[in-house]
């Protein structure tokens, strides 16, 4: 997708969710104007864009979003009777919005441009010492807020899954996730990811475990 400009998306305007090429995100799909997004990807090309909010929804006021998300494709859905709808999407490419883009549907629809970041490739594998202390630094941060964690199928994963699982699922604020899913490479997003989990886990312990994160 490199180097195309004026693309037309339609996205999926989400906090804390965060969509990396090649990684794998499930949602449930209830509302309906997302329904509507759904079954228009479906009869298209199965692609939808996700992107964060910069601020919370108001009743007539749809929010400012920030301007990098990604685009995946609809690797999986179920259907349910009630309309609703199951989906996996597959990460391909990441994003800058341009433009919003004027148009009579219930979804919201963007002009973006692709280029900005080489997603195409496979990444470099981590420095070792990074990955040890990436591992390190998750087990304090899991301990510390009290999550039972795999850590043998953890240690199997690749360093790119490792790295976007933990993005993904990390409770951290949206303009953290925003940084993380704007990071360059795999090796800046891991060194932001330990300063992030030392981060709130130090600030947690200093609010005698009364921090609760976003």
């Amino acid at each position: 997708m490199g180097g195309r400009a004026g693309v037309r998306l339609s996205i999926f305007p989400l906090a804390g969710a965060l969509l990396f090429p090649r990684a794998m995100l499930p949602l449930h799909i209830f509302e309906p104007r997302y329904r509507a997004l759904v079954t228009d990807a479906l009869a298209r090309d199965r692609r939808i864009a996700m992107i964060q909010p910069r601020e919370a929804e108001r009743e007539g006021h749809p929010p400012a979003l920030y301007e990098v998300g990604c685009v995946g494709r609809i690797a999986h859905v179920e259907a349910l009777d009630d309309g609703r709808f199951n989906i996996v999407l597959e990460g391909l490419a990441r994003f800058r919005m341009t433009a919003e883009l004027q148009r009579p549907t219930l979804f919201r629809q963007i002009e973006a441009r692709f280029g900005d970041y080489d997603d195409d490739g496979e990444p470099d594998p981590l420095e070792l010492m990074i990955r040890v202390a990436l591992e390190q630094e998750s087990k304090r941060f899991a301990e510390a807020r009290g999550y039972v964690v795999d850590w043998d199928a953890v240690g199997r994963l690749d360093d790119e899954a490792l790295v976007n699982g933990i993005a993904q699922i990390a409770p951290f604020d949206n303009a953290a996730k925003q940084a993380l899913l704007e990071s360059p490479t795999i090796a800046e997003r891991a060194d932001l990811l330990i300063q992030f989990m030392q981060f709130f886990r130090l600030r947690d312990e200093d609010d005698g475990g009364r921090t609760t994160f976003q």
